[in-house]
C-alpha cells in the first residue's frame, strides 16, 4: 500500500502525527455503537491505518470498559515505533470517586481527575497498551462538582507523569476555553479534542482560534457525524434505541426530518465527488482538514476499506471556491429540529 499521508506536529511538541488519525471509541463495543465489533477485524483495521500512513491512534480506557485499549495494543505490537498513541484519564468506575457522570452498560461512571484516579488510571493503560509511555495522555472531560479537582492539582500529577516519563505529551478534550485557558496556565498543553463537523461548528467562534493564536494542536472527532456524512446512512437505517445515534439530545441530525436534509446536501455534491475523484466521506475530511485552527482529525471506522478511505482524504485539497461553497450549503441547512 502506498503511503499517502501528510503530517503535523502536534503543537509546539516534536510528536509529527498524520492528520487523520484513528479514532478507535467504536472498537471498544458497547450497546452505544449497536452491533459489537469484532476484534480481530478492529486489530486489522489498525494495521491498516498504520500501512497507510496513519501513526496518530486515539483511544481511551472508557471505550468499552479498557477493551479498545487492549485492542490497540494488540494490533501495534511489533509495531510500536510507528505509532503515536493517544488515550485518555478522568472516567472512573471502580468505586464513588469523582462526580456521576453516566450509565453505560449497567455500570455508573464517574468524572474523575483526582491525582489518585489518574494514577491507578494511567498504570492500567500502560499495560493495556502493552507501552512504557503514552505519547499523548489527555483528560477525558473536565472534572465537575461536587468532588470537582482543581485544574493546578490536576495538571501537577500530568506533568509529574511526564517528568516520570510515563507520558511524552499532555492534551485536554471537551473543555470550555476559560478551562483550557486555566490547564495551560498550569502546565504545558499540546493538544485540545473537541467535538467538531460542518454539522458542529461552535468551536469556530473562540476554541480554535485559540488554539491557533497558542500553538495548541486540535483533534477533531465527530467530524463525519458517526457516519451521517459518509452518505451512507439512509432513511430507512433504523438504530437501536441504546445507540448514541438515537439519542436526540446527543446528535439531532439522526432524527429523520433533519436526516432528509443532510442526504439532499450530500447528493448535491456529487458534482464535487466527481471532480476530485473522491468519495463523500473524504471530500467531507478534507474539508474538515482546511479549516482555520484544525490540526488533526479523527475518524473512526470499523473496517480495514473504512480507514483506508478516510486516509486517502489526507492529499486530497480543495480550491478556495469549493471550501466556501461547502461552508455556504452547510450554513444554509441551519440548526436541527428537535422535534420529529
Amino acid at each position: 500500500m502506498v503511503k499517502i499521508m501528510r503530517y503535523q506536529a502536534i503543537g509546539s511538541t516534536k510528536l509529527n502525527a498524520s492528520i487523520i488519525g484513528l479514532g478507535a471509541w467504536v472498537m471498544g463495543g458497547g450497546s452505544v455503537w449497536g452491533p459489537n465489533p469484532d476484534d480481530r477485524e478492529s486489530i486489522r483495521a489498525i494495521q491498516t491505518a498504520l500501512d497507510a500512513g496513519i501513526n496518530l491512534i486515539d483511544t481511551a480506557p472508557a471505550y468499552g470498559f479498557g477493551r479498545s485499549e487492549e485492542v490497540v495494543g494488540q494490533a501495534i505490537r511489533g509495531r510500536r515505533d510507528q505509532v503515536l498513541v493517544a488515550t485518555k484519564c478522568g472516567l472512573w468506575w471502580d468505586d464513588e470517586r469523582g462526580s456521576f457522570f453516566a450509565q453505560f452498560d449497567g455500570r455508573p461512571v464517574r468524572r474523575s481527575l483526582r491525582p489518585d484516579t489518574i494514577r491507578i488510571e494511567v498504570d492500567r493503560s500502560l499495560r493495556r497498551l502493552g507501552t512504557d509511555c503514552i505519547d499523548l495522555y489527555q483528560t477525558h472531560w473536565p472534572s465537575v462538582p461536587p468532588d470537582q479537582t482543581a485544574i493546578a492539582d490536576t495538571m501537577a500529577c500530568l506533568m509529574a507523569l511526564r517528568t516520570e516519563g510515563k507520558i511524552r505529551a499532555i492534551g485536554v478534550s471537551n473543555v470550555s476555553l476559560e478551562e483550557l485557558k486555566e490547564n495551560c496556565a498550569h502546565g504545558e498543553v499540546a493538544s485540545d479534542q473537541l467535538r467538531y463537523s460542518m454539522l458542529y461548528r461552535d468551536p469556530e467562534k473562540e476554541l480554535l482560534p485559540y488554539c491557533a493564536r497558542n500553538e495548541i494542536a486540535t483533534l477533531t472527532y465527530m467530524s463525519l457525524e458517526q457516519g451521517l456524512l459518509t452518505g451512507k446512512v439512509g432513511m430507512d437505517r433504523v438504530f437501536h434505541p441504546d445507540e448514541f445515534r438515537s439519542n436526540a439530545a446527543w446528535n439531532p441530525w439522526f432524527l429523520l426530518s433533519n436526516r432528509k436534509r443532510v442526504i439532499d446536501l450530500l447528493a448535491r455534491w456529487h458534482d464535487l465527488t466527481d471532480q476530485y475523484d473522491c468519495t463523500l466521506a473524504q471530500l467531507v475530511i478534507a474539508w474538515t482538514a482546511a479549516q482555520p485552527g484544525v490540526t488533526h482529525v479523527l475518524a473512526g471506522g470499523r473496517t480495514p476499506q473504512q480507514v483506508e478511505e478516510n486516509a486517502k482524504a489526507a492529499n486530497l485539497k480543495l480550491s478556495p471556491a469549493d471550501l466556501e461553497r461547502m461552508r455556504r450549503d452547510v450554513e444554509a441547512l441551519g440548526q436541527p429540529s428537535l422535534s420529529t
